[in-house]
């Protein structure tokens, strides 16, 4: 057998080493690979949905020194071409295969681990095609649009033995690392309240008001484009972002899409990353003169834990007042902000603590991305594995149900699922458009 059979083998495998020796993050020099590999000795990789987020995880695994991107996908022949002559361009070589569907990308045996940047509505569906195709997956966030979606999910990831990192990148940001150690290594006292705020993106959709139906222009696939979600007629503002953002057919907005980020630091920072919330309430603004967008304006939600920690997650507006834009965490002993680039602390001395090696030390990654590329390779955990993607990823979710029904709700992290409220629980599915299914 050759040594590429022999890599491919072992990427395959679903047996996981529980070596205590081998960290969780393990840079490319550590397989002795730094430098110019063989395309032959590369983990394989197709990336499905090459627009603006996928365009950019499509630069970053390039950059990678183990990973050959060898086809891409979009049902935009414009940006699918695109990223064809990109791919081709920093390999110096024609070699990358352009699709429409993704089936036939995923079709493929070459080809190890896939990259799915494509609309929140499908991203459950692709990543389950993806893994019971027997590949990795690294899944741009949010994980999906409904509890049930992203419970199938992660059943198939664990039954295939796939590697899988959600796209929450904050994960490997020094600034968010640090301010999770500080609180769960109580430097804060017991932690108390944690702030989560986001903005809700409401400015954006100013001045859409009319949606009229228009042809569908040569070289897209509407029909693959909106897959699982309902059928509505083709304007170009339904697929033009932000507008699609704010759509919940196919998203849950800022909710999910912004929501997910700091509230995924919220877990880590709370020692709450295999559970979440016991009860959650809250509201929400909804535009009343938009035809087509039709997610939040504004929230505000209130979330307790078991541990006795409040957790309040709002997207600006009225009534949000107090909540920085980031995440806060508070204790009696103090606080620590956080948000991208930027942390802050009272009294500052916090940001000076050092940590003793009985104490917390968070796994350490400075490259998302390469941290799912060397978790490939080791079969370990990612950063943000399926387990822990769904955790977060259901908080989101909580509040979606929460100002939808305006009423205090209780949850079992335990059951998944309401506790005794069964209008609630019709709400952990979402249909999908035939012929797409779960």
């Amino acid at each position: 057998m050759t040594t590429t059979m022999d890599r491919r083998q072992f990427l395959r495998t679903t047996v996981r080493t529980a070596a205590a020796a081998v960290p969780l993050v393990l840079p490319a020099t550590a397989f002795g690979r730094a430098g110019r590999i063989a395309p032959s000795e590369r983990i394989a990789m197709g990336c499905i949905g090459v627009g603006t987020m996928g365009f950019g995880d499509l630069n970053s695994f390039m950059s990678i020194p183990e990973v050959q991107v060898v086809a891409v996908c979009d049902v935009n022949r414009a940006m699918r071409e695109r990223a064809q002559q990109a791919v081709d361009a920093h390999y110096g070589t024609t070699g990358c295969t352009a699709y429409n569907d993704f089936r036939d990308l995923l079709a493929r045996a070459d080809i190890d681990a896939v990259c799915i940047a494509t609309l929140d509505s499908w991203h459950v569906p692709h990543a389950l095609a993806a893994v019971r195709a027997g590949k990795d997956v690294y899944l741009e966030k949010p994980m999906g649009m409904s509890i049930g979606e992203t419970k199938v999910l992660r059943a198939a990831v664990q039954r295939y033995g796939r590697v899988f990192q959600l796209g929450t990148q904050q994960r490997s940001s020094q600034e968010f690392r640090h301010a999770c150690e500080i609180a769960r290594n109580g430097r804060l006292g017991k932690l108390q309240t944690i702030k989560v705020g986001v903005h809700a993106g409401a400015a954006e959709r100013s001045g859409l008001k009319t949606y009229v139906p228009e042809p569908v222009p040569d070289g897209l696939d509407y029909e693959l484009w909106l897959g699982p979600a309902p059928w509505a007629p083709y304007t170009t503002a339904r697929l033009t972002y932000p507008y699609w953002f704010h759509i919940s057919d196919y998203s849950l907005g800022y909710v999910s899409g912004w929501g997910i980020h700091h509230i995924d630091i919220a877990q880590w920072g709370n020692g709450s990353e295999l559970t979440g919330p016991v009860e959650v309430e809250g509201s929400a603004r909804f535009p009343n003169d938009d035809v087509l967008c039709d997610n939040p304006l504004s929230w505000d939600t209130r979330m307790q834990y078991a541990n006795g920690v409040e957790l309040r997650f709002t997207g600006e507006g009225p009534g949000c007042a107090g909540v920085r834009q980031g995440v806060t965490f508070e204790g009696p002993a103090g606080r620590v902000w956080v948000n991208r680039g930027a942390i802050e602390a009272e009294p500052a001395s916090l940001l000076k603590e050092r940590f003793g090696p009985e104490e917390i030390h968070l796994p350490v990654s400075t490259f998302h991305q390469a941290n799912f590329v060397d978790c490939i390779r080791t079969r370990q955990p990612t950063l943000c594995n399926v387990e822990v993607a769904l955790r977060s990823d259901t908080v989101c979710q909580l509040a979606w149900c929460a100002f939808q029904l305006q009423r205090r709700l209780r949850w079992s992290p335990e059951r998944e699922e309401f506790v005794g409220d069964a209008d609630a629980n019709r709400r952990l599915t979402r249909p999908l458009r035939a012929p797409w299914s779960l």
